[in-house]
């Protein structure tokens, strides 16, 4: 852990890390993947967090919102030097995680990038949001993904070499997740082998994609294809924004910035609109679909095909922003629940520390235990999208609806779960964590954009409901699922009585649960369509079952993979021992919050529930003692939680304290405002 040397630790944390039944260091590795791999992001973030160029003279959420932009471009660009010194000083093709994503095939280079603009290292040095992220995090995925090889050797290499910098457009002001709505139209012109990119109304500007308002002069922008006449759906093309030298907005380009956010504001999202704008046929991105030179369309051989940047994208969501924000909030709201102390549990007796009141356990643990869950799922589903990608590249598409389906109802439940994690860790520090030196403001502000962009989470939660419905009635015809479905015919039927607290029993009930769901919500589609109600209505009228349905089978599969991991992961007795208890508490937590559906479909009854709670409060009590220890496992350095309530020493009072000082209203004793407006008024001369 990058920390200090030589600090004062607070003594009421201190003896809670001596409370702890396990070496922290042991889940730094499992997290990362290694020893080796946890080396290597020490030196990675102390090579940059250490650097004088990246210190604020002024905290950023004291500059004004021009400020914040001039200085995320500023740093931005010093990040991108810093990593090129980082390569030539470790001339190394190994990858670095940096509790993000290991990119398989795309190259170790482009994964510090990403790591760096987009995960909890880019905070330390962003607080608010990066003006480059999309170059690396999708610019440059598109072009890997969807260009011909041509294409690749022309763009790919002015883009890795920052000649230009580029962003993805394609969410409209009037149209998000649901891009076959999108209005914006490229036209192909055959006569000067040019396609017109136009857009026909106010809803059509393209609204959102990070670094576009003042910081890219190229984008992939996605729009409606017509050729001869037709329509043939959403394809992405390159499109310049700016000139290259002046950066002055291109004939017919209108463009801008969207203006102050919950949070993001140094991401500088912008607004783009077209005016009959020409571009060369061969800047269509045409790995998949084409379009001759005489206009001839010639369809992908899967209209999917051109979603892989959207779950690339979906996939990393779920272990490089929930994972790791949820991890940072509950590592702050943790350490600090060591540290302060409030009322008396009895009177007359000393003020208790607040990790001591039960209340307070359940505000954090399930979101300790819930952090590993996500960490564990993400790993599981990384591997599957390099093995889908790979099936891809060979032309083999069939586990291609099961990656997409599964990793929309990830992102979806992910994203929830850690904005409402977020959320409840900052209550959790009372007053204290309203204050943006908590670190909650800016955490919170990131993680929650992440319900809504990439797919807003009710609509992914539906795409998955859809595939689920195909795959009950693929079971029932006797037709083979895919892996992930295949408990639809193996989970057994709930017996209604002997319920057990124990994971063989929570696993299933989990599973039967989903498949009940599944099973009345088919149900009932295929009787109102039988009786007569278009399916498109259906649909709708049943989307809050369907909902249901996506979230069942997420936390089923959640839990299966947190009890595997725990089980058959190669540490210690006693962290395995923690490990099977947080994964009790994750299925005992979401059990009771969702109690109605068990009741509904497993072995629980109401008499079950005392027990079943009781059983919540005694893992509470087991995992107290390794609370700090957890948290201490995430590894998240000081310079990273940013948080006067969540340093590793633990001197809360005096980080707080400092942190006042800095105000710039604090620089002089007497503000000018009480000249000018306060003294006249105290007078009587307002």
């Amino acid at each position: 852990m990058v920390q200090k040397k030589n600090i004062k630790v607070n003594e009421d944390l201190q003896r809670e890390r001596n409370k702890g039944t396990f070496n922290p260091e042991e889940l730094t590795n499992l997290l990362d993947g290694g020893a080796e791999k946890t080396k290597e992001r020490r030196e990675l973030v102390d090579f940059f967090i250490r650097d004088p160029v990246f210190k604020d003279k002024v905290p950023t959420e004291y500059l004004s919102y021009v400020e914040k932009y001039e200085d995320a471009v500023r740093k931005s660009c010093l990040m991108m030097k810093k990593i090129n010194e980082w390569t030539e000083l470790k001339n190394t093709g190994e990858t670095v995680e940096l509790y993000q994503y290991d990119d398989g095939g795309l190259g170790s280079s482009m994964s510090k990038q990403r790591a760096l603009l987009g995960g909890l290292l880019g905070t330390a040095v962003l607080k608010d949001g990066m003006p480059f992220a999309l170059h690396y995090i999708m610019f440059l995925p598109t072009l890997m993904g969807q260009a011909t090889i041509e294409q690749q050797a022309y763009w790919i290499g002015r883009a890795w070499n920052c000649e230009i910098m580029g962003t993805y457009a394609q969410t409209e002001l009037g149209h998000g997740t649901f891009i076959r709505g999108l209005e914006t139209t490229a036209t192909y012109d055959p006569s000067t082998e040019e396609f017109v990119l136009h857009s026909p109304t106010l809803t059509s500007y393209k609204w959102w994609p990070g670094g576009l308002g003042h910081t890219a002069n190229y984008a992939i922008v996605v729009a409606q294809l017509y050729t001869k006449g037709q329509c043939h759906g959403i394809h992405p093309f390159i499109v310049q924004l700016r000139d290259e030298d002046t950066h002055m907005p291109m004939p017919g380009v209108k463009i801008g910035e969207i203006g102050c956010k919950l949070g993001m504001n140094g991401t500088n999202q912008g607004f783009l609109g077209f005016d009959h704008v020409r571009i060369p046929r061969e800047n269509m991105l045409m790995k998949n679909s084409k379009v001759l030179k005489d206009g001839t369309f010639m369809k992908s051989p899967s209209d999917k095909l051109t979603y892989g940047t959207m779950i690339f994208v979906r996939v990393a969501l779920v272990k490089g922003i929930s994972a790791c924000y949820l991890a940072k909030a509950v590592t702050i709201a943790t350490r600090y629940s060591a540290v302060r102390r409030q009322s008396e549990i009895v009177p007359g007796e000393p003020e208790p520390l607040i990790i001591e009141y039960k209340t307070q356990q359940y505000k954090l643990f399930p979101h300790i235990a819930t952090s590993i869950a996500m960490f564990f799922a993400s790993n599981w589903l990384w591997v599957m999208y390099n093995n889908v990608t790979s099936e891809l590249a060979q032309g083999d598409l069939e586990r291609l609806p099961e990656l997409h389906a599964l990793s929309c109802c990830l992102k979806a439940v992910s994203t929830t779960d850690a904005a409402q994690g977020i959320e409840e860790c900052r209550k959790a520090t009372g007053g204290h964590g309203y204050m943006t030196c908590s670190s909650f403001p800016f955490t919170y502000g990131l993680a929650t954009a992440a319900e809504t962009y990439e797919g807003e989470n009710t609509v992914m939660l539906l795409q998955t409901a859809r595939y689920l419905l195909k795959a009950w009635h693929q079971a029932k015809a006797g037709t083979s699922l895919a892996p992930m479905t295949r408990y639809m015919v193996d989970t057994p039927l709930a017996k209604k009585s002997g319920w057990q607290n124990n994971m063989i029993q929570f696993e299933e009930a989990f599973k039967q649960v989903a498949v009940g769901l599944i099973k009345d919500t088919t149900e009932k589609v295929n009787r109102m369509v039988a009786g007569g109600m278009q399916q498109e209505h259906v649909w709708n009228h049943c989307s809050n079952m369907l909902v249901q349905c996506a979230e069942a089978h997420c936390r089923a599969f959640i839990v299966e993979r947190f009890y595997e991991e725990a089980k058959t992961v190669n540490v210690s007795p006693a962290l395995r021992r923690v490990l099977m208890q947080l994964c009790e508490l994750y299925s005992v937590y979401h059990l009771l919050k969702k109690l109605g559906h068990f009741l509904m479909y497993t072995n629980v009854r109401i008499g079950d529930v005392p027990a079943l709670q009781e059983f919540q409060d005694n893992l509470l009590e087991e995992i107290r003692p390794n609370a700090v220890t957890l948290v201490d496992g995430f590894d998240i350095c000081d310079e990273i939680l940013s948080s006067a309530l969540g340093a590793y020493d633990g001197n809360v009072y005096e980080r707080l304290f400092e942190e006042a000082n800095r105000s710039p209203l604090n620089a002089v004793p007497v503000n000018k405002s009480f000249t000018k407006y306060l003294k006249p008024f105290l007078k009587g001369n307002f």
